[in-house]
């Protein structure tokens, strides 16, 4: 077991010491995915200070919004949201990007599909008829955040020529002339059901956040029906309103 003694010919008072250590510690990714932090004489031994020490240090941490303490179950980081807008659907990666987040792809299915009766009512076309679906699962740092799955109209064509690394619409408009222009949302909470939490490794029934996207192009004609699933812990949305003149 790693101990964490503090210095003891530096000037500093040793709460401050261990102020910074848990600082430090709580940087580490084991407790930025959510793992519990040790207990307090845990902590206290480890640094070879007392379990004061160690409380004033662990106040001053949740005081600041870094640490959250909840009777039986323990000290946890607090994991902020990311806060993404509404108007900022067409490239999730360069939405990230802009908050200094890295995006990964963890997960990339591009395949043939017959429509079934909620997807070619989304689309505008006869239940059956063969569309292109993409299955992608993102992250947003170091784990899965978001869980993509789009359908789009046949007169797209095959889409099977995709590649992962490419931004998603403009590579479309690249193979097919076609372009996105509007998108029409409902974003809604649900409990994760099993395939979701098998896919974004959280537990069944949590809380996720459910963005349902449909895309038009220029003309007003259906271009794309998506599913958007993100985790609720690391996500939130944020809206704009102006009030329109009497």
């Amino acid at each position: 077991m790693t101990r964490w003694a503090l210095n003891r010919d530096d000037p500093r008072p040793l709460h401050v010491q261990s102020e910074d250590m848990l600082r430090r510690l709580i940087r580490q990714p084991r407790y930025r995915k959510g793992e519990r932090l040790p207990e307090e004489h845990d902590l206290a031994r480890r640094m070879g200070v007392s379990r004061g020490t160690v409380r004033e240090a662990l106040k001053r941490l949740v005081s600041e919004g870094l640490l959250e303490r909840r009777a039986g179950v323990g000290t946890r980081v607090v994991i902020s949201p990311v806060r993404t807008s509404l108007s900022e659907w067409p490239s999730f990666t360069r939405e990230m990007a802009r908050r200094g987040i890295t995006a990964e792809t963890l997960g990339w299915c591009l395949k043939r599909m017959a429509a079934n009766r909620e997807v070619a009512r989304a689309l505008e076309i006869e239940p059956g008829r063969m569309v292109t679906f993409l299955d992608r699962l993102r992250s947003a740092g170091d784990e899965p955040a978001v869980w993509f799955r789009s359908w789009f109209h046949p007169r797209l064509g095959d889409l099977r020529e995709l590649k992962q690394d490419q931004p998603l619409y403009e590579a479309i408009e690249k193979l097919t002339g076609v372009a996105a222009a509007r998108s029409d949302e409902t974003i809604r909470a649900e409990s994760a059901d099993a395939a979701t939490a098998r896919k974004l490794r959280i537990r069944q029934g949590a809380t996720v956040l459910v963005r349902q996207r449909n895309v038009r192009d220029a003309g007003g004609r259906p271009f794309e029906y998506a599913l958007a699933v993100y985790r609720a812990d690391r996500f939130s949305y944020s809206i704009s309103l102006q009030r329109s003149a009497p």
